[in-house]
């Protein structure tokens, strides 16, 4: 067999050096709603140029993001990202350079990466980051373990508006580590969490802006937080935003975790993306990953090196604060490219942009009769209330050429309160043209 080389006799040898008795036993530990019980309704064999134009029929049926007026969100965002990025990244000393075993030879890569964390500590209003991580959702993830180990506590409460993508993979390493979580549902509402915090908490996970958009003051938040001993841990799924609100350090976060797609980074069928991660000083040392530092060499000229390894790669597996095994180096230069050319004056007017572009969306479609927006105060990104099933007016909107946002039920289809809310955002590609073709659609749409 082309894919399968091993024959049955390899594979019991293998299996009876494990010690299991078959296949099946290596898959115990999966919950049994989770397995399927017989194979998918899918042709077992199909030769090469069948599949492709099998694939290829699927893929025609799609709305692409770039041939269409496009406001979906939701933690991954359309931007403009300029040709000299992507000519970059592609230089074969970038492209085919990774992770270095032997580090300090490759002063290029470290160099970037010092260059990265210096931009994500700026931007996040915290005195140290490292040097990337997978993308934005295990980063919250590394962040609560990071939290657990700094307060010495087993429990993390997370709101209920922090994205379900995010909240599911905290959920999945906590429930794996025997910790515990309190987790609120997705509601679209201000939330009051203060009843949640007291002296058995390690860590409370907010989003901002939140899942629905809103942008909030945290400050007072993370006085409760610190007063209870915790830690306030906020994600940030739109770093753009960062251009133009207040960054989560100066309304008193400990750890910051993020996604970077927005900058650098296109939306790529669904990545790789890259994570961020910013802490206080004082945590550096139970911070997972990476950090580049900036030193002298023999002859007194500057020079980067790693300044802590704690991943269990570098070091003693019972040491390590984190398995996170790549620092999706590409896309992490991507980013810093980008990021580079915008400078600060260019990320603040990006950033205004997208906030102008959004209220201008905002204004067109609550003049839409039965549609509402709920938003007190957001970014590039808000909620609206349609008539009815809000999956099926995304769909509607589809077929009349506009990818008009992510309906609330795709991303918590339990919660039946939010059945008729749709997410929808506004870049700084979104043109007046869009916009109202947007507004018109859905006007025909609810009617």
């Amino acid at each position: 067999m082309r894919y399968l080389p091993l024959t049955q006799e390899d594979r019991s040898e293998m299996l009876a050096r494990i010690g299991v008795p078959d296949i099946d036993a290596l898959f115990a530990d999966i919950p049994a709603d989770k397995r399927l019980n017989a194979l998918p309704d899918l042709p077992l064999t199909k030769s090469e140029i069948e599949v492709e134009r099998v694939l290829g029929r699927m893929a025609a049926r799609n709305v692409a993001a770039g041939s269409a007026p496009f406001f979906v969100g939701c933690g991954a965002y359309k931007h403009h990202i300029p040709a000299s990025v992507d000519h970059l990244i592609q230089r074969s000393e970038f492209l085919t350079s990774y992770t270095p075993y032997q580090p300090e030879i490759a002063q290029g890569t470290l160099h970037y990466l010092f260059e990265f964390q210096t931009q994500v500590a700026l931007l996040t209003g915290m005195e140290v980051a490292n040097a990337s991580m997978y993308d934005g959702s295990t980063a919250a993830a590394e962040a609560v373990l990071m939290a657990h180990r700094v307060t010495r506590r087993k429990k993390a409460v997370l709101s209920g508006n922090l994205h379900p993508h995010y909240a599911a993979t905290i959920e999945t390493v906590s429930r794996l580590a025997g910790d515990e979580i309190v987790a609120g549902a997705p509601h679209g509402a201000a939330e009051d969490l203060t009843s949640l915090i007291d002296n058995t908490v390690s860590c409370v996970v907010v989003q901002n802006p939140d899942l629905f958009g809103q942008v909030r003051d945290l400050k007072p938040l993370a006085e409760k937080v610190h007063a209870a001993g915790a830690l306030l841990i906020v994600a940030v799924t739109e770093v753009v935003s960062l251009g133009l609100v207040t960054s989560p350090g100066e309304m008193g976060a400990d750890i910051v975790v993020g996604e970077g797609q927005s900058i650098g980074n296109a939306l790529s069928f669904g990545g790789p993306y890259v994570g961020l991660f910013a802490s206080r000083t004082k945590f550096v040392r139970q911070m997972p990953g990476r950090l580049v530092g900036e030193t002298v060499d023999a002859e007194g000229k500057r020079g980067f090196v790693l300044t802590l390894s704690t991943r269990e790669q570098h070091i003693r597996r019972e040491k390590a604060t984190s398995n996170i095994c790549t620092n999706s180096g590409l896309c992490t230069l991507a980013f810093t490219i980008h990021l580079s050319l915008l400078g600060e004056a260019g990320l603040r007017r990006l950033a205004r942009i997208n906030h102008a572009n959004a209220v201008k969306l905002a204004d067109a479609l609550s003049k839409v009769p039965g549609v509402k927006v709920l938003n007190e105060a957001f970014f590039n990104e808000f909620t609206i209330r349609v008539p009815g099933d809000g999956a099926q007016v995304i769909e509607k909107l589809a077929a009349k050429g506009v990818l008009g946002g992510v309906p609330c039920s795709r991303l918590a289809p339990d919660n039946p309160d939010l059945r008729d809310l749709i997410v929808v955002a506004s870049t700084e590609v979104n043109t007046d043209e869009d916009r109202a073709a947007y507004a018109q659609a859905l006007k025909e749409v609810v009617a």
